[in-house]
């Protein structure tokens, strides 16, 4: 039905009275769209790659000029190539809004955005993601209106499909051009980037997250995956001496602690002030295999380890508890964390984040002493030894201070935020020293409880999967790639508590110990030195990397 004139005329009287700017919307060619977003990309997304490259402006103008073109012809290329016409826009608005939340990330905590950091994001979980979520991530956010706000006033030209794909065929042959040409004017320079500072790759923003993505996904596609490769399927342990207890060994993984702030390795402040009081042994120089818990945890259970790393190597194997297991030594994983990225697939896990306790637990998180509560009954039943890895909350970040009770609360003030560049840094290494204290609480207790246990001769190791930055070098939290991590993000402690009865069935020198814990040491030789305590013999064993194998007495073969 055509509008009467009234209605016309309303109509007319309504366009008339909005202004001009906002009733004529441009026309333009969706290259030019695509080249424009790619010029904002260049200008406003990677202020961390041009603060890591560019120190010295009025020196380094040529490298700076190539480098600006070779960004924008990328994310040109990128952007041609993948998005067409029609779906431009929505795809376009999705990628300065994601593009913004990364940039907030790498300036916030000094994050570098390859494959591990890619899914370290994938597979965190809620309680992980809330923690970082702050008001001043709406400042990125906000700012990004601006641009999704020009985007979708624009129309896009169009045309028939031959003439738009020679049209795009030609601009993509520009950008390739435009790429050559800045190598060129620059090469040397660039050329001695590339083979100095490979990792400033990661800050290109939104390259890196877009192509560490596609890695990603690529290596580990969605879906049902296959089972884990059998390894050590020929292990076995040897025979019991007549009347030995069995052991039990207990396996700390603590997360995100870090060797520089442990008491037992010399720090100013005491952080271990329960284990110092205790016979343990404590290794100073340990160093992680990855620098976040979804590189770490599966190589440090893994004998290929960082020595012979392949990361699609280690993920697609089974772990050193299943070669226990072939063993006929059982295992079982209790997890107050994020679970055990494949290490115990198959195998007995109990996840105790979400327990009901009211005394330990606040309807998020738990703390680490849930792991103790039910231990003994938990341990599976049946003759031969027992390996229980117990996986801590420990001092994941950014909410340190959430970490231990109030009593624990021993230095002041600490940051009550997530938002740690909102923090006083001394207050944040307070909240993260406290957290150390509680660990160092936790650990005490579970010796206590070993040494008491009636029906095993026990076994306490510790090792944390990785560090923590703590604002050196305007780095927080963890998961830089490991080429250029800093040692606070991959120096380690490591602890173990031995009972009289299991250093005895073990053949150990307990002084011999002692004396090699002061060697440099790594998370590789846990898988060794763990079959060679329990007298597991395989293939896979390496007496090499075993750390006690120097203070075992002959044992028969």
């Amino acid at each position: 039905m055509s509008a009467s004139p009234l209605e016309a005329g309303l109509r007319r009287n309504a366009r008339s009275a909005t202004p001009l700017w906002l009733r004529q919307r441009p026309v333009i060619a969706s290259e030019t769209l695509l080249l424009g977003v790619s010029l904002y990309f260049s200008m406003f997304s990677n202020g961390e790659f041009w603060r890591n490259v560019i120190v010295a402006p009025a020196v380094q103008w040529k490298l700076a000029a190539a480098l600006f073109v070779i960004i924008t012809a990328v994310h040109a290329l990128l952007l041609g190539l993948l998005i067409h016409r029609r779906y431009a826009r929505p795809v376009l608005a999705a990628l300065i809004l994601v593009t913004a939340i990364a940039t907030y990330y790498m300036g916030s905590y000094g994050v570098y955005l390859d494959s591990d950091m890619l899914r370290n994001i994938l597979h965190t979980d809620r309680k992980e993601s809330s923690e970082l979520l702050g008001w001043r991530l709406l400042v990125p956010i906000l700012f990004a209106g601006l641009p999704i706000a020009l985007l979708w006033r624009v129309q896009l030209r169009e045309r028939p499909w031959r003439r738009a794909l020679a049209v795009r065929a030609g601009f993509l042959a520009i950008l390739v051009l435009a790429f050559a040409g800045a190598a060129m004017l620059s090469f040397q320079d660039l050329s001695s980037l590339i083979r100095n500072r490979r990792e400033v790759r990661y800050l290109v923003t939104p390259a890196n997250y877009l192509v560490s993505l596609a890695r990603v996904v690529t290596a580990s596609p969605p879906g049902s995956r296959p089972a884990k490769t059998p390894i050590g399927q020929d292990a076995r342990q040897l025979p019991q001496a007549t009347g030995r207890r069995p052991r039990l060994l207990v396996l700390v993984v603590g997360e995100t602690a870090r060797a520089q702030n442990w008491g037992l390795d010399g720090y100013a402040r005491q952080t271990t002030p329960e284990l110092s009081r205790m016979e343990v042994i404590n290794f100073p120089a340990v160093t992680a295999c990855g620098s976040s818990t979804e590189v770490s945890l599966p190589c440090m259970f893994s004998p290929y380890g960082r020595h012979d790393y392949d990361q699609k190597k280690i993920r697609d194997h089974q772990s050193l508890l299943h070669v226990l297991e072939h063993a006929g030594v059982r295992t079982l994983w209790r997890d107050n964390q994020s679970g055990c990225k494949g290490v115990c697939e198959g195998l007995a896990m109990q996840q105790l984040d979400d327990a009901k306790d009211p005394e330990l637990c606040n309807g998020q998180r738990c703390l680490d002493e849930i792991l103790l509560r039910g231990l003994e009954a938990a341990i599976p039943s049946g003759p031969g030894d027992r390996v229980v890895v117990l996986h801590q909350l420990g001092n994941h970040g950014p909410n340190y201070f959430e970490r231990y009770p109030a009593s624990f609360r021993r230095y002041t003030p600490v940051c009550e935020s997530g938002d740690l560049g909102s923090c006083d840094r001394q207050a944040i290494v307070n909240a993260y020293d406290n957290a150390l204290g509680y660990t160092d609480h936790v650990l005490a207790r579970l010796i206590g409880q070993l040494g008491r246990n009636p029906d095993y001769d026990t076994a306490m190791i510790y090792l944390s999967d990785h560090g923590e930055s703590l604002g050196e070098k305007g780095l927080y939290l963890h998961g830089v790639p490991y080429a250029i991590a800093p040692e606070e993000q991959t120096r380690v402690p490591m602890v173990m508590w031995l009972s009289p009865g299991f250093a005895a069935s073990t053949s150990l020198d307990t002084a011999c110990l002692r004396r090699e814990a002061a060697e440099p040491a790594s998370q590789d030789n846990l898988f060794p030195t763990v079959l060679g305590l329990l007298d597991v013999r395989t293939g896979l064993y390496d007496r090499d990397r075993d750390l006690f194998a120097r203070c075992r007495r002959a044992v028969e073969n």
